[in-house]
């Protein structure tokens, strides 16, 4: 049995995916968002450990709450970083019948083989995919989070050929994702996929600022503000297509 660094534990998720959600963040990531307000969860030195089949006792408890369209999802971190975990416990979900969620920046994806075939065995037993593209223009995005987004897309690709229900999740910031141009690809990609069932807009806010000062980490955005309401409203219309 696979043992996870687990960073913490909400309850009642209502933001992570449908319904009321049990959410597992998982300790770890590679990206290095600049807009992030949890870079606690950035390392992957040990925090706690769980087990998948303890997370799942712990989790089925609230399992009246979720009615018919909650279930259990897992973030980060990156949850892909620790895939043997997630395959364990989507596997326990199913064989239970609780929905299931993951959200990934996709950071880690590969097609090289021994992470693909865990990745294939991984989807069977995913009903619901929420994938952050940070930005699809790649000089942008290696700036905003430290790596290229070529896999990334390539991962978007991949699963809309598998057929996985997807979200699709676009956190948007001041002078570094917000360009109506950028937005428009955006669209256009999210348009060649089949199995988009939404777009978010995610405003960038600050709420997570304090945590860089208490690891000492320099942080890059500031001065810069949230997004209007007005740029929000335009960055929903493009990616919806109202444009």
């Amino acid at each position: 049995m696979t043992g996870c660094n687990i960073h913490s534990f909400e309850t009642f998720g209502l933001v992570d995916g449908p319904g009321v959600r049990f959410v597992v963040f998982v300790q770890g990531c590679p990206m290095r968002c600049q807009f992030c307000h949890n870079p606690d969860t950035w390392s992957t030195k040990e925090n706690q450990i769980f087990s998948a089949k303890e997370v799942f006792e712990k989790a089925i408890r609230y399992k009246p709450y979720w009615k018919d369209n909650g279930g259990i999802t897992v973030s980060g971190g990156e949850p892909l970083l620790q895939i043997d975990f997630v395959t364990e416990l989507f596997k326990l979900c199913k064989e239970n019948g609780v929905n299931t969620c993951l959200d990934t920046a996709g950071g880690v994806f590969s097609k090289e083989s021994k992470f693909f075939e865990k990745f294939k065995i991984l989807m069977q037993y995913t009903d619901l995919i929420m994938l952050d593209i940070k930005e699809i223009n790649n000089t942008r995005h290696e700036i905003i989070t430290g790596m290229k987004n070529d896999h990334i897309l390539e991962m978007a690709k991949t699963m809309d050929e598998m057929g996985k229900r997807m979200w699709i999740r676009h956190v948007l910031v001041p002078e570094r994702s917000d360009y109506d141009e950028d937005l428009i690809k955006l669209r256009e990609f999210i348009s060649s996929l089949k199995n988009v069932e939404k777009v978010e807009v995610l405003p960038y806010h600050t709420l997570g600022r304090h945590k860089w000062d208490n690891l000492g980490i320099e942080y890059k955005l500031e001065g810069i503000d949230p997004p209007t309401k007005e740029r929000v409203d335009n960055a929903n219309r493009i990616l919806s297509g109202n444009i």
